[in-house]
């Protein structure tokens, strides 16, 4: 069986999704060992090399599903929405020799990858997306890690119902990853505000929740710990593998 539709199932059998809340017993109980386990092998076997499979156009789902916390709806982002996110600029900082504030042209300039890939959701579906953007190699190249950065945080500009922030993170060799992308087309179309605009992250080599939407920050650390609940990242938080490799 497949590791993906092993930990859905699994997921499934006890209530959990990624759009719900997590039970205590995914952590504490006998399946967070599981997961655990399941993670520290994938890391080792699967690693950051592999390149997912990619498809042809006539594969591409046309209605790409919308899953995970809602489009954000407070002034800042409604504001970007309705200047047609002009003044929209992507913050690269922390650990950087060269922070970086780039506008949706600039990013457009720096760099073009097209791909077709699977989006994979922990909840057990998946649908092929047509999606256009940089590789996040590029950005985080422009900024200049310093030599005790070691991961990089992409701050988002969604919230769950208590208001904290959506974020997920990478160590540098994944974001470096020939098909880690921040995506900013989705099947030909400029992103909309549904599934992530103006800028998500994609990485069609791990599960759907490592993929944020909305993206509004990313931040280089050395350590992933004093961040949030230190899971690297917000399901992450609840009990859900760092490393989520398909």
């Amino acid at each position: 069986m497949k590791r993906r539709l092993f930990v859905a199932s699994s997921l499934s059998a006890l209530g959990l999704t990624a759009c719900g809340p997590v039970k205590d017993s995914l952590t504490n109980g006998p399946f967070g060992h599981v997961l655990a386990s399941a993670e520290r092998l994938d890391h080792a076997v699967i690693g950051t090399r592999g390149m997912a499979r990619e498809y042809r156009d006539a594969d591409i789902d046309r209605d790409f599903r919308v899953n995970g916390l809602d489009t954000p709806s407070d002034a800042t982002y409604g504001g970007l929405v309705k200047g047609k996110f002009n003044d929209y600029r992507l913050i690269v900082d922390g650990l950087a020799e060269r922070p970086q504030k780039l506008s949706l042209p600039e990013l457009r300039a720096a760099g073009d990858r097209t791909q077709i890939t699977r989006h994979d959701c922990v909840e057990g579906w998946s649908a092929i997306g047509k999606w256009r953007g940089i590789p996040l190699g590029t950005v985080i190249a422009m900024a200049q890690p310093k030599t005790t950065a070691r991961y990089c945080v992409f701050h988002c500009f969604d919230t769950d119902q208590t208001g904290q922030h959506y974020y997920e993170s990478l160590d540098l060799k994944e974001a470096a990853h020939p098909q880690t992308l921040l995506a900013l087309d989705l099947n030909d179309k400029p992103l909309d505000a549904d599934h992530g605009a103006p800028v998500r992250l994609r990485i069609p080599t791990q599960l759907g929740y490592k993929s944020a939407k909305w993206v509004q920050r990313i931040e280089l650390v050395a350590d992933l710990r004093p961040i949030a609940a230190g899971g690297g990242g917000y399901w992450e938080d609840q009990g859900y593998e760092w490393f989520a490799g398909i």
